[in-house]
């Protein structure tokens, strides 16, 4: 959850001035934010049918797939394109969503009824502060290598995570 929140916001704050700086408007960019914030949320029913399904730790490594594509595509996405950066920030929105009710699912399983709070609260913090964090940094990514390379920086960051949800997965299946 913490990965996710810092590659969705470090991303999602970057692209409306990255399509500013390539000539886009408000409007363009407003578009593309608003179809973002859909994808983060409206899935949410659906997400949670997933994670019962076929289980947290699944819905989680889709997580870290799709917001691998997500920062693929807005790293290769012209700057001028707004369908290609929209199908980004979708990409981006729903990546979110898989982590945070994947991660929440995690979270209400794993830990017992008697700390469970104090944890939610704990990781609560965590993903709050990393969410600053992709904020604050984004922008200097940003001014120092570019857009695109923080694109692929938040697509490399999640594709780093898969590895401990491999690991979990096995260890739950003993």
């Amino acid at each position: 959850m913490v990965v996710t929140q810092l590659v969705m916001v470090g991303v999602m704050t970057m692209t409306p001035v990255h399509m500013h700086d390539a000539g886009r408007g408000t409007a363009a960019s407003g578009l593309v934010i608003a179809l973002h914030v859909a994808a983060m949320y409206l899935p949410s029913p659906l997400t949670g049918r997933l994670v019962d399904r076929h289980g947290p730790l699944a819905v989680g490594a889709a997580a870290c797939l799709t917001l691998v594509a997500a920062g693929l595509l807005a790293a290769l996405a012209p700057a001028h394109s707004v369908p290609l950066l929209a199908l980004a920030l979708v990409l981006l929105g729903l990546g979110w969503n898989f982590g945070l009710v994947s991660g929440t699912a995690i979270l209400t399983d794993g830990v017992p009824l008697a700390t469970r709070a104090k944890t939610q609260g704990s990781v609560d913090v965590a993903v709050s502060l990393s969410g600053a964090t992709g904020g604050l940094a984004s922008g200097a990514v940003v001014d120092l290598s570019g857009y695109s390379v923080l694109a692929f920086g938040g697509g490399l960051l999640a594709l780093l995570t898969l590895p401990t949800i491999a690991t979990a997965a096995v260890r739950s299946r003993r």
